[in-house]
C-alpha cells in the first residue's frame, strides 16, 4: 500500500452556505421541530410586450399603408430579392452534462450502466435505488437456503465479550449482479467469510473468502466493471478481492490502524462508494479515508490495483467530545455523495459534509457542513433530487439535543439552521431508528427500534400512517413496484402496497422464514435475498 503525504484533520467550520453544498433548495413553510418558519420565496419574472391599443392599431395601419404606398419605388429589372434565413430551431436546448463526482439526476437510479445489479448498500451513491421487479404481489415460496443445512456462524468478542454469532445482521445487504450470463449473490456473513453464490441456485460459484473476525457491513461490487469486490471485516481490516481467477484473491487491505488519530474500534460496517477509480468509506476507527485506486489489468488480463491513501480525517472535532461527554464515537454507516459532496455521520451524532470537488486536482477536502443530532447516527444518510439530507437517529443517550430535534429527521444543507423537520421516537430504554430511511415517491419511510414503521411526509415532516412489526426492527426498508418490503424480528417477511402514500399501507402477504430478519433485503428481478440471524441466508420469489 502506498500513502501519499496528505495534510490531516478537521478545518472548523460552522454552517455552509449553498455555493458549499450543491444546494440552493429554500423551505417555505415546513414545520421544523414543532415550529413553523417561513423561509425565503421565489419568483420568476419576464418582459412581457402587450399589443397596442384598438385606436392606435388603426392609426398604425393607416400610417403604414400611406408610408407604404408613398415609398414604393419602381420595379428594377436587375433586382434579386435577399436570400431567406434560415427558419429558427424550436428544438429544446439539451440539459447541459453534470460535470462533478455524484449526479443529482441520478437520484433513484441505478449505481452507473457499465453493471447491471444492486451493487453496494443502498444501491447508489445517494443510497436511493432498492433494486428491480417485478416484486410477487401474492405469497412467494422460499427458492433455496445457503448452507443447506446448520448456519453461518462463528464466534467474535465486542464490547460484551465473546458471544456465538450466526447468519448476518445490520446492515447486510447482498450485492447482487450480472456477470458474464450469470447473476451473483456476494454478501459477508458471521460466518467471518464472503460468499459468492449462483442467485439462481444457491450453489457457491466461488469457494468462500476467509476473513479474521466477523462481517457486519455490506459489500461494494466495482460500478466500472473490474472483477473487484469490496469489503470490510471486524478483523481490522477493508479488503479488495478479486473475482477473476479460480479462488477470491485479496489484492490489497487497509487497516484500521494504518491512520491516526483514531477512537473507538476497528471494525468496518460501511459500504465503499467507487466514483471515478476513487474509493470513499468510513471506518469504526472514526476516520473517514478517500483511496486512489489506479485500477488496470495485467499481461495476462487479470485485475489489479495499486492503492494510494490520499486523504484520511478524523470523524470528531473538539466540540463534539465537549458535548457527548464521551469517545464512543466511530463511523458505522456507509458515506453518501451528492454532486460533490460527501456526507455520513457518527456515533457522536454529527452529521458532516465534505467538499471533494478539487480532489483530482489535489485539493485537499474541506468539511463544509456540520450538524449535531444528539445522538448516536449509525443509519445511513439518504439524499434526495433536492440534496434533502433524511437521517435515522438513535435514542440512547437521552441528550436535550436529541429529544429537541427527533429522530426521524430532514436536514437542509444550505441553510443556516438545517432541521427542516424532526419526528421523535423516545422512551426509558433503546429507541430511535437503526435502519436507513427508503425514500418513495413524496414520503420518506423509517423504522424503528420498537418496531414501528412510518410514512412520513418529505415536505412537511407530518407522518401520513404507521404500524407496528415484532421489534427489533434494524432492517432498512425497502420499495420497489409500489411495494413496501420488511422483514421483523420474530422471522416474518411482509409486503405491502403503498402505491397510495396518503393511505395505510395495504398488506400483500407475509411469509415465515424463522430467525430475526435484521439484514437489508436485495431484490433483483423481483427476487428477494437476504440473510437472518438464525444462521441461513435466504432466496425469496415465486416458483418457477
Amino acid at each position: 500500500m502506498r500513502h501519499r503525504p496528505i495534510r490531516r484533520g478537521l478545518r472548523p467550520t460552522g454552517q455552509t452556505d449553498s455555493s458549499r453544498t450543491g444546494s440552493s433548495h429554500t423551505a417555505s413553510g415546513d414545520t421544523i421541530a414543532g415550529r413553523t418558519t417561513a423561509g425565503a420565496g421565489r419568483c420568476h419574472t419576464e418582459a412581457v410586450h402587450r399589443p397596442p391599443g384598438r385606436a392606435l392599431r388603426a392609426l398604425l395601419a393607416a400610417f403604414s399603408v400611406v408610408a407604404i404606398g408613398a415609398c414604393t419605388p419602381e420595379p428594377d429589372a436587375d433586382w434579386m430579392p435577399p436570400p431567406t434565413e434560415a427558419p429558427i430551431s424550436t428544438s429544446p436546448t439539451p440539459a447541459p452534462v453534470f460535470v462533478g463526482w455524484s449526479d443529482p439526476s441520478k437520484v433513484g437510479q441505478p449505481y452507473g450502466d457499465k453493471v447491471a445489479g444492486l451493487l453496494t448498500f443502498r444501491g447508489n451513491p445517494t443510497r436511493t435505488y432498492y433494486g428491480t421487479g417485478p416484486v410477487p404481489r401474492v405469497t412467494p415460496s422460499k427458492l433455496w437456503r445457503f448452507p443447506k443445512s446448520g448456519g453461518m456462524c462463528a464466534e467474535s468478542r465486542d464490547e460484551r465479550g465473546v458471544r456465538l454469532w450466526c447468519g448476518s445482521g445490520w446492515t447486510g445487504q447482498p450485492a447482487v449482479f450480472e456477470r458474464e450470463g450469470r447473476t451473483w449473490v456476494v454478501f459477508g456473513a458471521y460466518d467471518r467469510k464472503v460468499h459468492f453464490l449462483d442467485a439462481q441456485t444457491g450453489e457457491r460459484i466461488l469457494p468462500d473468502f476467509p476473513t479474521g473476525d466477523i462481517i457486519k457491513g455490506s459489500v461494494t461490487v466495482d460500478p466500472d466493471g473490474y472483477p473487484l469486490v469490496y469489503t470490510g471485516s471486524r478483523d481490522n481490516y477493508f479488503r479488495i478481492i478479486a473475482i477473476d481467477r479460480d479462488r477470491p484473491t485479496e489484492l490489497w487491505r487497509l487497516s484500521a490502524y494504518d491512520v491516526s488519530p483514531t477512537m473507538w474500534n476497528d471494525d468496518w460496517d460501511g459500504a465503499a462508494l467507487i466514483i471515478d477509480d476513487y474509493l470513499f468509506e468510513g471506518g469504526e476507527n472514526s476516520q473517514f479515508h478517500i483511496v486512489k485506486l489506479n485500477r488496470g489489468y495485467d499481461a495476462q488480463g487479470r485485475v489489479t490495483v495499486d492503492p494510494e491513501l490520499v486523504f484520511h480525517t478524523p470523524g470528531w472535532d473538539e466540540q463534539l467530545l465537549r458535548d457527548v461527554r464521551d469517545r464512543d464515537i466511530s463511523i458505522e454507516n456507509s458515506v453518501a455523495i451528492y454532486r460533490d459532496v460527501v456526507y455520513f455521520a457518527n456515533s457522536g451524532g454529527l452529521v458532516q459534509g465534505w467538499d471533494i470537488s478539487g480532489l483530482k486536482n489535489g485539493k485537499v477536502p474541506e468539511r463544509v457542513f456540520r450538524y449535531w443530532t444528539g445522538d448516536d447516527t449509525d443509519a445511513t444518510i439518504a439524499i434526495d433530487e433536492e440534496g434533502m439530507l433524511y437521517v435515522g437517529v438513535e435514542y440512547d443517550r437521552k441528550t436535550a439535543r436529541g429529544k429537541e430535534v427527533g429522530q426521524m429527521i430532514k436536514l437542509d444543507p444550505s441553510r443556516a439552521d438545517p432541521l427542516v423537520w424532526g419526528v421523535k421516537d423516545q422512551g426509558s430504554g433503546l429507541h430511535g431508528v437503526f435502519g436507513s430511511p427508503a425514500l418513495y415517491k413524496d414520503i420518506a419511510i423509517f423504522d424503528t427500534n420498537s418496531g414501528e414503521v412510518l410514512g412520513i411526509d418529505r415536505a412537511n415532516g407530518t407522518v401520513r400512517w404507521r404500524f407496528n412489526l415484532p421489534a427489533p426492527t434494524w432492517q432498512s426498508p425497502v420499495v420497489v413496484d409500489d411495494v413496501l418490503i420488511i422483514g421483523d424480528c420474530a422471522g416474518d417477511l411482509h409486503a405491502y402496497d403503498v402505491s397510495d402514500t396518503h393511505a395505510d399501507p395495504k398488506p400483500l402477504w407475509t411469509i415465515t422464514i424463522g430467525g430475526c430478519i435484521e439484514s437489508t433485503p436485495a431484490v433483483w428481478k423481483g427476487r428477494l435475498y437476504f440473510g437472518t440471524r438464525a444462521g441461513a441466508f435466504i432466496a425469496v420469489g415465486l416458483a418457477p
